[in-house]
């Protein structure tokens, strides 16, 4: 029975795991590991979920993100001092200014690089499957257009970074 499992949800299991990785900064053999870890976890305590390739993407989805937000808390981690001038309101006050120079650039983009770079910005962390869905393009074309939008993106900001 598992080793049918295996062989069934491998190709699955490998493709949503590339896909995810090169978006979250993980390897996609350690996507994989952790989601055939979450897997036996799962058929332990209670026997497979009812729809398992549609879990087995959710899986991979939510391993990207814990990846992603570990990243994001080492980074943060390995910065400055604790609270060192966190709420400073002239540090404060620049990276507003910062955030709306980029939101003012971004929206002056040609084609789909507002909306993509807009999704990519996001707070709510989307995936790549969910922004080339929001876009109408394939998850395969996402990169060469994330890749094209921000030579666009450099190009317009160097006056203004030439400026500081």
């Amino acid at each position: 029975m598992a080793h049918e499992l295996v062989l069934s949800l491998r190709p699955l299991l490998s493709a949503e795991a590339s896909a995810e990785a090169s978006g979250c900064g993980a390897e996609a053999g350690d996507l994989e590991q952790a989601v055939w870890l979450r897997l036996l976890e799962r058929l332990g305590e209670g026997g497979p979920p009812p729809d398992l390739p549609l879990w087995l993407r959710r899986a991979v989805r939510a391993e990207a993100r814990r990846v992603r937000r570990a990243a994001r808390r080492e980074t943060a981690l390995t910065g400055e001092v604790a609270d060192a001038g966190r709420h400073d309101p002239e540090r404060l006050v620049l990276a507003a200014a910062r955030r709306r120079v980029l939101r003012d650039t971004v929206r002056r983009l040609p084609g789909r690089c507002p909306r993509l770079l807009g999704a990519l910005l996001s707070t709510h962390d989307p995936t790549y499957r969910e922004i080339a869905g929001e876009l109408g393009i394939s998850q395969g074309s996402l990169g060469p257009e994330r890749s094209r939008c921000l030579g666009c993106l450099r190009r317009l900001l160097a006056p203004e970074v030439a400026a500081r």
